[in-house]
């Protein structure tokens, strides 16, 4: 058995209520009280025209400003913070986006892999949809990011028109772009695991970008490694964690912790970081 630090004892016993975690992190994001602090974000996805947004999301603040061609000084700030500090950590324990898609994968249903090469599209999402065209051609361009969100479409369109409809009012119905966006995503996530955050996240990216160098990594004992092959049939996301424990597709959901054999753990620079050869996000 590998050398487990106290931090890596308390995961494993959180790993298997991994879900409970995620759904105690709601009480953080949903207003459910009507307070809004809007004017400070939140280190997740999380649409902030939500009924029950609590806090405003990084990325359509990214997006705006661009838009305004002004730097976000403090939503950039964030971002290295919580980065640098924990890498993608948030994306597998707390993202209430990532959590609608664990949810939706408990429903027995086929299951397909994604290409690995899939995962570069993140950084075409991040570039064009919330940098290059806000900054170029402003909101109204159809391909701003806030226009083709998914999590928009989920979170404030269709609670809007439920709240329309409950109301009596005239129903405004997104574009067909919008509600074609929806569609595809629902049927997504019947059939991949988290495919909006493997796939086309400009969160994860950023996050997980920092994964190799933050303070909270994963580390592999090559001493208790068996090459037993565990890890991958525990990794849901077509990673090789002894290889590549920190590697960029990495949500840092920390199943491959649960290697029988303790080979792979979570661990902070307090630790010492060693070296691990192969780590490559191909």
């Amino acid at each position: 058995m590998g050398n487990r630090t106290k931090l890596a004892g308390v995961f494993a016993k959180l790993q298997p209520h991994r879900l409970w975690v995620q759904s105690a992190f709601l009480l953080v994001w949903l207003d459910v009280f009507g307070l809004r602090y809007h004017g400070v974000c939140a280190p997740v996805f999380h649409c902030y025209a939500c009924p029950l947004a609590t806090f405003a999301c990084p990325i359509g603040v990214l997006a705006n400003f661009s838009a305004l061609h002004v730097i976000p000084f403090m939503t950039i700030g964030l971002l290295v913070l919580v980065g640098a500090f924990v890498g993608s950590l948030f994306c597998g324990w707390a993202c209430p986006f990532g959590w609608l898609q664990d949810l939706a994968a408990k429903i027995p249903t086929p299951r397909f892999e994604l290409p690995r090469w899939m995962g570069h599209f993140r950084f075409v999402v991040l570039g064009g949809a919330v940098l290059a065209i806000p900054f170029l051609f402003g909101e109204p361009h159809p391909l701003f990011i806030c226009r083709i969100c998914p999590a928009g479409g989920l979170e404030a369109a269709l609670p809007g028109i439920v709240q329309q409809a409950w109301t009596g009012q005239p129903i405004a119905w997104p574009s067909a772009i919008k509600l074609g966006i929806i569609v595809a995503f629902v049927g997504a996530i019947l059939f991949f695991k988290r495919p909006w955050c493997r796939v086309l996240c400009p969160l994860g990216v950023i996050f997980s970008s920092f994964n190799r160098i933050s303070g909270f990594f994963l580390r592999v004992d090559r001493t208790s490694c068996t090459d037993c092959k565990r890890c991958h049939k525990l990794c849901q996301y077509n990673i090789e964690p002894e290889k590549s424990p920190n590697d960029l597709r990495c949500i840092r959901c920390l199943e491959c912790t649960r290697c029988p054999f303790g080979a792979l753990a979570p661990h902070t620079v307090l630790h010492g970081r060693q070296s691990v050869p192969s780590e490559s996000a191909d």
